[in-house]
């Protein structure tokens, strides 16, 4: 959590003038065949959940450690990020604004609500 220059998880093409990301939250939870991330920033850099999904699969392989993944990240090492995660699998829940824009009769709560598919516990390993 903070706030950190996460250049090595920022796409070509981007037009933002810096690559510093407050990350105010992130969880990881494992259920069933499901792993699921969930990250709370002041905002993304283009292309960052992606990339950061990508190095962070070879991390859980086993293809990097967790200390070389810090490496990477802190010493800006772009070049290194070589995989991203494919865009099927993320999903944009909320957005939040500190003074909301929007006054309530015109704003919808268009907050998804997910549910990971129950195991069958008929089945047996």
């Amino acid at each position: 959590m903070g706030y950190h220059d996460l250049t090595a998880f920022q796409r070509a093409g981007s037009k933002r003038a810096h690559a510093w990301v407050d990350l105010q939250n992130a969880e990881c939870q494992h259920r069933e065949a499901f792993i699921t991330v969930e990250l709370q920033a002041n905002g993304f850099l283009y292309g960052m959940v992606r990339l950061l999904m990508g190095i962070l699969v070879q991390v859980g392989r086993g293809l990097l450690s967790v200390d070389e993944f810090t490496h990477l990240w802190q010493s800006r090492q772009r070049e290194r990020v070589k995989y991203a995660a494919p865009a099927s699998g993320l999903c944009l829940l909320r957005v939040g604004y500190e003074h909301f824009p929007f006054s309530p009769d015109v704003w919808y709560d268009a907050q998804p609500h997910f549910h990971l598919p129950q195991a069958s516990p008929a089945i047996a390993v």
